[in-house]
């Protein structure tokens, strides 16, 4: 809200007055209670808007969990251990995984409440500037003079409109920002998932091939002290016993490292009541049909439209700061004093205006950093488009290329394997070959299915870089690319004029 610059000169008082008043100033009262009307209605009017609503609606329309997969934050700590307890009741998938994130990852609730504050600012920045109210007393032998002066600070409400336009931009850059995070916890999160899904399976798996390892170790200690067999035979069952073990220890530790990277997502105190499934979903059957991923990316990426919105917002503070760089404060004084002497008292009253002289500093700093910071919001936008058009390229093919293995594996691979595993058990069982032979094919069998496992998580991998680059924004952002809430002030920002003036 913004007070029209004829009402106030309408509403200052002459400059003569009779001697004697008997209420002091009546327009200089019905200016100050017409100035605090107005900011109670602008504190009114306007807000903080709840930040999950619109974040939410950001994210789905960018491929992120939908508005109703947002769990509503819940009112008391133990209503929030309820609400994750009843999420941890079954096996996790990605879906629910993600949701928990939404709802108990702390450095998410971090983002909204940041996202909050902005808001705060925002509503901040409507309210009209304090008046300022100055009193004194002197004395002078007989004489004394009461002294008043209300202070306004026109600039502030001329520039009220374009200090909400730049707060408007700075909020909806907030929002991009928030929802970018949220997009990368929301990958972060199903990596996490994957790989620990994939490394319990693994785990479960090289268990399995120790036992059997274990077991041709015993039998070879047993060929060797009936006589039946060398040495150098028992060394190499030995050997692939210690390979065995050597897996399973580093399967098990490769299984707690993702386990825990998956608790510390879902923002757990521990992971005693984190159950998953038992293995990985099968990858699509069909590849999907090559689009122009490229156009994609530049059309629905948020790193980009951020990049495109800073440059908008560094544009239109560059005209700020040229038409502020003479001008930055307007001030104006009405002071009303009573003069008391003998038993006389008389009054009189003053109008002042404030204007720095730009003598020294007429702005050519502000305006060269506006400038440069132009420039370089300019750049930012050909690097993220560079970028997302090479992580388009890149993902696609490593997508493509992780479907290919993953269904080579498991669909020719493994039912080879397989065959040749039943033909040696036929040729085993005919006495056509001896149990090492069968032992060997089934460590041979082992290594083809863990194979398998790592190229099914590989897949799933790649198929949310894949989601994430086209429709989220980057992995890891670009180096110049930052929170422009948090950057350097800007020459707007630096030309704004502060209410407490």
């Amino acid at each position: 809200m913004s007070l029209p610059l004829p009402w106030v000169v309408a509403a200052l008082p002459a400059r003569t007055a009779p001697p004697r008043l008997a209420r002091p100033w009546p327009s200089a009262q019905r200016l100050g209670l017409a100035l605090l009307l107005g900011g109670s209605l602008v504190g009114c009017a306007t807000g903080p808007t709840p930040a999950t609503g619109s974040v939410a609606e950001l994210v789905q329309q960018h491929g992120g969990p939908g508005t109703a997969q947002w769990p509503a934050p819940a009112p008391t700590p133990q209503a929030q251990a309820e609400a994750v307890a009843s999420l941890l009741a079954q096996p996790l998938d990605p879906d629910t995984a993600v949701r928990l994130a939404l709802l108990n990852n702390p450095s998410l609730q971090v983002a909204l409440a940041g996202l909050d504050v902005s808001a705060a600012q925002r509503q901040q920045m409507a309210l009209l500037p304090n008046p300022g109210l100055g009193l004194g007393r002197v004395r002078e032998g007989g004489q004394i003079e009461i002294e008043r002066l209300l202070r306004i600070d026109l600039w502030g409400l001329l520039s009220l409109p374009w200090r909400l336009q730049w707060q408007d931009r700075q909020l909806a850059l907030a929002r991009l920002q928030t929802a970018q995070e949220v997009l990368r916890l929301s990958a972060e999160v199903r990596r996490a998932w994957v790989r620990a899904v994939a490394a319990q399976h693994q785990l479960r798996y090289s268990q399995q091939v120790l036992d059997a390892a274990e077991a041709g170790a015993e039998l070879g200690r047993q060929m060797v002290k009936a006589g039946n067999w060398s040495r150098l035979q028992q060394a190499r069952e030995q050997r692939a016993l210690q390979d065995s073990q050597v897996q399973v220890a580093r399967a098990r530790l490769q299984a707690q490292a993702s386990r825990e990277q998956l608790i510390r997502l879902l923002g757990l105190d521990d992971g005693r009541a984190l159950q998953l499934p038992e293995q990985l979903p099968e990858p699509p059957a069909q590849l999907l049909p090559e689009a122009d991923f490229e156009a994609q990316a530049l059309r629905e990426r948020l790193d980009v439209r951020l990049a495109q919105d800073d440059y908008q917002a560094l544009a239109s503070q560059l005209g700020y700061t040229r038409v502020t760089g003479y001008v930055s404060a307007f001030e104006l004084g009405l002071g009303y004093n009573t003069i008391t002497e003998a038993g006389q008292r008389d009054s009189k009253r003053s109008v002042e205006i404030e204007v720095p002289l730009p003598l020294f500093d007429q702005g050519q700093a502000r305006v060269a950093r506006a400038e440069a910071q132009m420039r370089q919001a300019q750049a930012r936008v050909r690097e993220v488009a560079v970028l997302a058009r090479s992580e388009a390229r890149s993902r696609w093919q490593d997508w493509q290329t992780a479907w290919t293995l993953s269904r080579q594996l498991e669909t020719e691979v493994l039912p080879l394997r397989r065959q040749i595993t039943d033909e040696t058990l036929l040729r085993y069982n005919g006495m056509l070959s001896s149990v090492w032979e069968l032992l060997a094919e089934a460590r041979q069998n082992a290594h083809s299915v863990s194979t398998a496992i790592e190229a099914r998580r590989d897949f799933w991998l790649a198929d949310t870089d894949l989601r994430l680059a086209l429709s989220g924004t980057a992995n890891t952002g670009p180096s110049g690319l930052a929170n422009p809430l948090n950057r350097a002030p800007s020459p707007a920002a630096s030309a704004a004029p502060n209410p407490a003036h």
